[in-house]
């Protein structure tokens, strides 16, 4: 048979999208896995793990991907498994009854900013405590249904992975997050995607929105990445806290200035704004060209509005730390937003710099933050007066602590970090009040009705789910490389569940000191591998890529757990993420901590094991300084004994082999004959969750934010803006008024306190300044007289303070006179000054004029 010669070609592939369509039974599912809902919610949790186990644990249980991963022969079968739907039905029942309580909401409207957030590790728009903590934050929002929304970016890449090489190298990995697999959906009106622009040098950059339910909190993500962009453009929300400054002062923009237009694009207009962190500080510049165009407010005026209803929470301990940019990368970017506002470029950058007019100093966010807010806050006690010092030059006539930046201390989402056999135990006694998430923390103290082999036996159950989850993770080669088989081994023999375990996880910045526990390895040595008290310790943390000496402490680690003395004593397990630091801090029985004093602006990583009923062992710093109780925890003290960090080092490794020796492990192991059990620990552990877990939720953290900051403001900010805006343009022209004449104010005589004085109840000393006022009101002006003592490093701390009071005015001089006693014998350091006063004003930093006599 004779064939005719057919010529080959090409196949002609075509792309073919195959969505899912669940069974009309299980519907519900779809709605349940788009709201991070079920991330706290352990039934939630437990019923898509059912739909298939394997998949489930597969995904890094990941809702979206379960539907999309498990076939539909599967999803037909459990649409008839009466079991299964009951269970399903239990759980929409309990979701439904929550989101209903949306509607009930009432003021204030919160608009929340922060770069990340860490919900969960499904959606990947985190990299550390920053976005763990707004995380955290928004779901605390959503149990307490406070009216708050919440504004960040979408990103493509995300943060990296880390996996580790043979040699302990740190790999960053970026893997593109698939947008059809995250609990986020594009915000649509009309059938359209809504988007916003921002304008960048002879372009506009666009922005699309997408919701992720969380809760009952909304937060809206931008994402630049798609076609109406510039490639380059398109890369602004490619990874966060990527590229050089440029991208980042556009990420920056986009943020601010973007994210307050997404807030109208979807038509909200909060009433309090809350800046987490400095990079979303151009919000306020937004706000002002709103009010200045839409409003016909002046520059002034509409700065008071700003200033009354806007929030600035800094994280940052140290100076170097706050984003600042250089004034001619600004110019190219911001060149037009003076005309916008009414006012010149020097008057812009007044805003970000100290010393607007020169060229070399850089434009701060934080400053600019600062300076659009009325109030500013740090994140822990400490951290707060570290913070009064930072922002100190902005305000030179006021020592440190006269200035009004105070402190929250930051918290974790109990629901979220604690191990669901903890949950199941605090539901018994915690009492009905504590499921509202309107209770009294007293309520913790409900864990002294649960016995202690109870207790004990949590702890070994949660210890060992650790040990099996890390063994597993490091016998995947997927995820790192640095151990052999031979050392795993060896690390599954002696990496042992009944063994006191001691974590370290964090962020590998050199400040927090992961290595100084290697200070001395043959002590160390004699501590883990003592025959009848061995200890093991894990440690996991990523360094950011750029951070060469981060990624170094990863490999010193790394190279010592290697060492045959220490191989399955010492691990390191790569991939930090949400999944892990839930495993570690609800299966280790010591979380450790070691900063750098005072560079720990709050920490929450050991409040987080605190609610597993974990203990603490820190240096007195960041929020340890408020929760530290020797009968919950250990302590390395606060002050620093030497001022070479070498000779600190050295002291601070001593301290902790010493109390690992003498207190940990004795406490740990020393077990009651009659009970079997170690009494004293158990009684720790029920300390910790009773006196330190209840102090350090973000139910507490949310009721202060409440009560010191949103309340407050959105009352000011209300009579700010009442009667068109009355108070604000008063006030405004007030300081304007004040300003005009400040200079021309004259002191006439002042008569000092005498140089030596006898305290005693019957003589005082008096003090007398007449002004000429030029002008300005005498009740519009105040005096006051400082008693001083200097510290060991030169600070002035205040002892007294007298108001001196007006005693008469006449013909343009005002009279001033004060009865001062103060109230203890000393030498001091003594100084008078005038400012202006005016009771409308919220603190003295808000204007913070001064002239010393």
């Amino acid at each position: 048979m004779q064939y005719n010669k057919i010529e080959a070609s090409a196949p002609s592939w075509k792309s073919v999208m195959v969505t899912r369509h669940l069974p009309k039974a299980l519907t519900d599912l779809e709605e349940l896995s788009k709201n991070l809902w079920w991330c706290w919610n352990e039934s939630a949790k437990e019923l898509f793990k059912t739909i298939d186990p394997e998949v489930w644990h597969a995904s890094v249980h990941n809702p979206r991907a379960i539907l999309d991963t498990v076939s539909i022969k599967r999803f037909n079968e459990l649409s008839r498994d009466e079991e299964f739907l009951a269970q399903m039905h239990r759980v929409m029942d309990d979701f439904n009854a929550y989101m209903q309580a949306k509607s009930e909401r009432t003021e204030p409207s919160v608009a929340y900013f922060c770069m990340e957030y860490g919900l969960d590790t499904s959606l990947s728009i985190y990299s550390g405590g920053l976005g763990i903590l707004a995380g955290d934050y928004l779901k605390e929002t959503s149990d307490m249904n406070v009216n708050l929304t919440a504004v960040g970016f979408l990103y493509r890449y995300g943060y990296f992975t880390q996996k580790l090489t043979p040699q302990g190298n740190q790999s960053a990995e970026y893997t593109a997050q698939d947008f059809m697999k995250i609990p986020a959906e594009p915000v649509m009106r009309d059938g359209e995607w809504v988007k916003v622009k921002v304008a960048f040098p002879g372009r506009d950059i666009t922005a699309r929105l997408w919701h992720v339910p969380v809760g009952r909190t909304d937060l809206y993500l931008m994402d630049t990445d798609f076609e109406d962009n510039i490639p380059e453009d398109r890369q602004v929300t490619y990874h966060l806290y990527g590229g050089d400054w440029e991208n980042r002062l556009k990420q920056e923009l986009l943020l601010g200035i973007g994210g307050v237009r997404a807030l109208r694009a979807i038509g909200l207009n909060p009433t309090v704004y809350h800046c987490n962190e400095g990079h979303a500080a151009f919000i306020g510049i937004e706000r002002l060209r709103e009010y200045i165009q839409n409003e016909g407010l002046s520059f002034a005026e509409a700065l008071e509005v700003v200033r009354a209803s806007s929030l600035f929470t800094t994280h940052t301990p140290v100076p170097a730390g706050h984003d600042a940019f250089d004034e001619g990368m600004l110019g190219k970017y911001l060149g037009d937003v003076p005309g916008q506002l009414g006012i010149d470029w020097v008057t812009l950058m007044s805003l970000g710099k100290i010393r607007p007019t020169d060229p070399v100093e850089r434009f701060s966010m934080s400053v600019l933050a600062a300076n659009t807010s009325v109030n500013v806050n740090g994140v822990s006690m400490l951290h707060g007066e570290v913070s009064r010092d930072i922002f100190a030059p902005m305000y030179p006539e006021y020592l440190p602590e006269e200035l009004h930046i105070s402190y929250v201390t930051n918290g974790v989402h109990y629901p979220t970090w604690a191990a669901k056999e903890w949950k199941e135990i605090h539901a018994r006694v915690f009492g009905e009040a504590f499921k509202t998430h309107h209770y009294d923390k007293k309520c913790f103290e409900g864990i002294y009705d649960i016995s202690d082999e109870e207790v004990w036996n949590v702890r070994g159950v949660l210890r060992k789910e650790l040990v099996r989850v890390i063994v597993k993770r490091l016998s995947d080669a997927a995820v790192g490389g640095h151990y052999s088989p031979a050392q795993l081994v060896t690390i599954k023999e002696r990496f042992r569940p009944d063994v006191l375990t001691i974590g370290f996880a964090r962020r590998f910045a050199t400040y927090k000191r992961a290595t100084l526990l290697f200070n001395d390895l043959d002590r160390l040595d004699r501590i883990v591998n003592n025959p009848d008290r061995p200890v093991q310790f894990v440690f996991a943390g990523k360094a950011h890529p750029a951070d060469i000496a981060g990624q170094d402490l990863i490999r010193q680690i790394v190279d010592i757990s290697k060492q045959d003395r220490f191989i399955g004593r010492i691990i390191f397990v790569p991939g930090y993420d949400i999944s892990l630091a839930k495993r570690l801090v609800q299966g280790v029985d010591i979380w450790l901590n070691n900063p750098t004093r005072p560079q720990e602006a709050s920490g929450t990583s050991g409040e987080k094991a605190a609610m597993n009923g974990v203990m603490h062992f820190s240096v007195l710093d960041g929020w340890w300084v408020e929760g530290y109780r020797p009968d919950a925890g250990w302590a390395l003290p606060q002050e620093r004994t030497y001022t070479d960090q070498r000779y600190q080092n050295e002291l601070d490794a001593a301290t902790i082999y010493n109390i690992i020796e003498n207190e940990i492990v004795p406490t740990f192991y020393d077990v009651d004959a009659k009970s079997s059990l170690p009494l004293k620990w158990i009684g720790f552990i029920k300390n910790t969750i009773a006196h330190v877990a209840s102090n350090f939720t973000t139910n507490r953290m949310l009721t202060d934010y409440m009560q010191q900051y949103y309340l407050p403001q959105a009352e000011r900010t209300e009579r700010m803006c009442a009667d068109s805006y009355a108070q604000a343009r008063s006030i405004a022209a007030w300081k304007a008024g004040i300003m005009d004449k400040w200079n021309s104010l004259e002191v006439v005589s002042f008569k000092r306190p005498d140089e030596s004085y006898v305290l005693s109840p019957e003589t005082a000393l008096n003090s007398e300044v007449i002004l000429n006022t030029a002008g300005i009101a005498p009740e519009d002006i105040g005096v006051e007289i400082l008693f001083t003592e200097s510290d060991k490093n030169g600070k002035l701390h205040i002892m007294d303070k007298f108001e001196y009071e007006l005693a008469g005015f006449s013909d343009g001089l005002a009279t001033f006179r004060a009865s001062i006693f103060p109230e203890r014998t000393g030498m001091y350091q003594v100084a008078t000054r005038v400012y202006p006063k005016n009771p409308a004003l919220p603190h003295r930093q808000d204007f913070p004029l001064v002239k010393w006599l």
